[in-house]
């Protein structure tokens, strides 16, 4: 890039990041910055046919957008993940193309442990309870029964920088630590025991799913691994929704053959009306926002930036179409 270009600088979708409490100044003073807080499919190509830089959540941007912007440079993902995007197009163009991650780990772990906690403690079901006036009528009751962890085995599928940390929080708690990962060696080096998947369906108290989705993952939970579960067992999934077989799940969880399910994440978002797992009672759902603390949101857009100012000094970082 020649430094004394005024880049046009255009970020699509906003909104998933930005709530209005963000400070969006070292982007500004990479160049001439223009921000939407949503772009419908049909918007797109407009917006963007003068951007040298395009900043994208969730907007897709697919052959069909590329080949039309002749301008564009470098596409910068608002996120780590980038399916939205054709890698392989904007490859034969030249045009760089960027991720940030590891902004939302503690946070994520701080999810997935309080996923855990109010599962094994009931604390959804008893604060309704109490807002219905239940509590005046009984001194101390419990409608389900709750579950120490002390002493309880984690199970944690996926030991990368998130499942750590889940690790880590969940020793603090008095657990005991088993992993599946592909690196045994990385396991033993993180102080857990690795174990086989369906040893570790069958054994843990708590399963938590921490990895990526592929082709190999998909519908890593089913109907077989779900029937390995102890019946006083939860699942947490603060991943991919797409983890997880959610027909077997529903089933699982209709006739009691685990406690309970904590999900963050479904494989279809957001959710149609009328969703399976929303209508039972020991299943949580959060709207996917374990990574959204204001903490979390502020580090991934300090990486989107660097990631830019970096590509502008002739040495661009977390290529992921290199």
């Amino acid at each position: 890039m020649k430094k004394e270009e005024t880049l046009e600088i255009v970020v699509l979708d906003s909104r998933p990041l930005d709530v209005g409490d963000l400070d969006w100044s070292e982007l500004h003073a990479l160049g001439h910055l223009t921000l939407y807080e949503h772009t419908a499919p049909e918007e797109v190509l407009a917006r963007a046919s003068a951007a040298d830089v395009l900043l994208v959540n969730k907007v897709v941007l697919d052959r069909s957008i590329i080949e039309q912007l002749p301008k564009l440079k470098y596409i910068g993902l608002l996120a780590s993940g980038y399916n939205n995007v054709d890698i392989a197009c904007a490859r034969e163009r030249g045009i760089i193309v960027t991720n940030a991650s590891g902004y939302g780990t503690m946070s994520v772990a701080q999810h997935t442990l309080a996923l855990m906690l109010a599962a094994c403690n009931e604390i959804p079901l008893h604060h309704e309870s109490t807002h219905y006036g239940e509590w005046s009528s009984s001194w101390c009751y419990w409608k389900r029964p709750i579950v120490e962890l002390a002493g309880k085995q984690l199970g944690v599928v996926g030991l990368g920088n998130i499942g750590y940390q889940v690790a880590r929080m969940a020793r603090a708690l008095g657990m005991w630590v088993v992993a599946y990962h592909p690196d045994k060696a990385e396991v033993q080096r993180k102080g857990a025991r690795w174990v086989s998947l369906d040893e570790l369906f069958a054994t843990s108290d708590v399963v938590s799913l921490h990895c990526p989705l592929t082709p190999e993952t998909t519908k890593l939970v089913n109907a077989h691994r779900l029937s390995l579960m102890k019946p006083t067992a939860v699942l947490v999934n603060t991943a991919r929704g797409a983890l997880i077989d959610e027909a077997a799940l529903f089933e699982a969880l209709s006739n009691n053959r685990i406690k309970a399910a904590a999900l963050d994440v479904l494989a279809q978002e957001p959710p149609p009306p009328g969703h399976p797992l929303l209508t039972l009672p020991n299943c949580i759902v959060t709207p996917h926002n374990a990574w959204s603390s204001h903490e979390s949101r502020s580090r991934l857009l300090a990486i989107v930036a660097d990631n830019l100012r970096s590509f502008i000094e002739g040495k661009p970082k977390n290529v992921v179409n290199a």
